[in-house]
């Protein structure tokens, strides 16, 4: 069956089990999305057709393996090195300085749907960085990278990436500085991976076991949410912020109609949210 043959109601009942199973809102006109990202995973498993997949994901008991795999394929895993570039100048330029003029010792920072990494520890270098820089700034940076998606989070644990991952926004200087061939891979070195663990979670659940943060990087996840859904991911964030926290959201996200909770802080580099007293 191609794309554009779904039938409405098998489609209708795919778009219902993906936003209640992970939140993502799937538009009317996705049928070849669907199709390019579920048909490997349908032929593997000897599946013929979306209602028979939806039937078994649906129908299954104790840990359905299957819905883990169609969420896994379903979620968008683009992602590059010091993305869109602002967020970590805004992060080293104006937040970690106020933190090293506060005498904040301590910096807990979250990377929300971090993908195979490449964010989190971006945002490590740019502490080592800034630690290099700021000789008598006694700071300590814990990095904590989330995903729902498992195998993708077994590829970041590693830290290794291939020459063509690696010049996807990333310096041959930096290259060069932190990281260290293995093979035909390229591993972040131990001194940037050690400020950064990875769990998994789904942004629909519960955030209390991951703990309070100073800094909350959620960028380009909300876009693919329901306006509820965003309220209610907006909410439970600025739960888990420290007095004064900040938030980083995509370019092309904004928290207006969706929250009151935060201030919008302009720098001359580019716009981040603080949690409001």
């Amino acid at each position: 069956m191609t794309a554009t043959q779904y039938k409405p109601d098998e489609y209708k009942a795919f778009q219902t089990f993906l936003e209640s199973a992970c939140g993502i809102v799937l538009g009317e006109n996705k049928h070849y999305l669907v199709s390019s990202r579920l048909s490997k995973l349908m032929r593997k498993e000897g599946i013929e057709t979306l209602s028979e997949l939806i039937s078994k994901v649906q129908g299954a008991t104790g840990v359905n393996t299957l819905k883990i795999k169609v969420i896994e394929a379903m979620t968008t895993n683009e992602t590059l090195w010091f993305r869109d570039g602002f967020p970590f100048e805004v992060l080293s330029e104006t937040i970690f300085t106020d933190f090293k003029v506060k005498k904040k010792n301590q910096v807990k920072i979250l990377s929300a749907a971090c993908s195979s990494g490449q964010e989190p520890y971006s945002i490590s270098i740019i502490a080592d960085e800034f630690i290099k820089k700021n000789f008598g700034a006694n700071m300590q940076f814990q990095i904590v990278g989330v995903d729902i998606d498992q195998t993708i989070l077994a590829g970041a644990r590693e830290a290794k990436y291939e020459d063509m991952a690696l010049a996807r926004g990333l310096s041959e200087e930096r290259k060069k500085r932190y990281f260290t061939q293995v093979d035909k891979f390229w591993q972040v070195n131990m001194d940037i991976r050690s400020r950064v663990t990875f769990r998994e979670q789904n942004l629909m659940q519960s955030y209390a076991s991951l703990g309070k943060f100073d800094v909350v990087f959620c960028r380009n996840v909300l876009i693919y949410f329901s306006a509820d859904l965003k309220k209610d991911i907006l909410n439970r964030i600025a739960a888990m912020l420290n007095p004064g926290g900040y938030l980083f959201l995509g370019a092309s996200e904004s928290i207006v109609q969706y929250s009151d909770r935060f201030n919008m802080v302009r720098t001359p580099k580019g716009v981040v949210y603080q949690l409001k007293d």
